[in-house]
């Protein structure tokens, strides 16, 4: 599943010396790093949750040298040499220490408790990983189970798990309040009613005894294509269209190949996106143009900055 050379994938955390703790959200490396984003800081025996703007802080004042200008993408994001890590923390390894070992918290309970579910419905035990606070012991009483699967046929056969379990009352949609903290988190630009219905339908979460857990997927190494374009952005663009391919759709990040010969590519690096719309379904989409310098090509990119403010990809009902 791993390469040897470059072992990192999305959903991965790696640790350095300086005590900081950084999300993987790259396949390949860039000029020889791994693509990232700071997340924990260490603070006196804890580790802190930092937010984007803080974490930004952070690195430009006191850790410049993992701030990242990509050329190839014209975006700004975190980066750290190999040699820099002094820690990589596997989702998969961490779902099996967790579930050979006694429940230290309800989390880990319901943890152990969730599992069997999916594979009794149809998951592959050996395609799930654990990520989020879970991965480094960092979890609280109000959080959430992150759960990796690794290649596409495992994600959908997950998916189709959590359905199947959902149907048979063993787990649950959303309840309003979490819908409502998962909608706020998201801080995306759908209102709530719009956020939930996409949402709902999508059955990448769900909540066990009142805990929410989600599932993402990380692809195998021969499902995705190292990007090795250079691309320039062109503005901004909003447009109504035609989903005429969906297969990568719950990829990180998430493709949409769209009726449009203007950008024929929808790619959403914001998670709120992924899983958002079908095949033959009519969307509405807005978000940054970005040209390939080499061939002219252009797509539409969801997710231009973190925040992704003014950018969303919404089925007409």
């Amino acid at each position: 599943m791993r390469n040897t050379e470059f072992p990192f994938l999305p959903k991965d955390f790696i640790q350095t010396q300086e005590g900081l703790i950084f999300a993987v959200v790259s396949y390949q490396a860039h000029q020889g790093k791994i693509g990232c984003f700071l997340r924990y800081v260490v603070d006196g025996n804890a580790w802190k949750k930092l937010d984007t703007e803080h974490a930004n802080q952070l690195l430009q004042q006191s850790y410049p040298q993992y701030c990242y200008q990509s050329d190839q993408f014209d975006a700004a994001f975190h980066a750290v040499e190999l040699n820099d890590v002094v820690e990589h923390h596997r989702p998969e390894n961490k779902l099996k220490d967790s579930l050979q070992r006694d429940a230290e918290d309800h989390i880990e309970r319901k943890l152990q408790q969730l599992i069997p579910i999916l594979v009794r419905n149809g998951a592959d035990i050996d395609s799930l990983g654990l990520t989020g606070s879970m991965l480094i012991d960092q979890q609280s009483s109000k959080s959430d189970i992150d759960l990796v699967v690794y290649g596409r046929d495992a994600f959908q056969k997950t998916r189709e798990a959590v359905r199947l379990a959902v149907a048979d009352g063993e787990l649950h949609l959303l309840s309003l309040e979490l819908m409502e903290d998962n909608f706020n988190r998201r801080a995306g630009e759908l209102n709530l009613d719009e956020f939930s219905w996409h949402d709902n339908r999508k059955f990448n979460k769900a909540a066990i005894d009142g805990t929410k857990f989600d599932i993402g997927m990380v692809c195998l190494a021969d499902e995705f294509e190292h990007d090795n374009k250079q691309y320039q952005k062109q503005g901004s663009r909003q447009f109504i269209t035609r989903v005429v391919d969906d297969h990568r759709a719950f990829d990180f990040p998430a493709v949409y190949l769209v009726d449009d010969e203007m950008t024929p590519e929808i790619v959403s690096f914001t998670h709120t996106y992924v899983g958002q719309a079908k095949v033959g379904e009519i969307i509405e989409v807005s978000g940054a143009v970005e040209c390939d310098i080499a061939t002219g090509k252009s797509r539409l990119i969801i997710g231009s900055t973190r925040e992704a403010e003014g950018e969303y990809i919404k089925v007409s009902r």
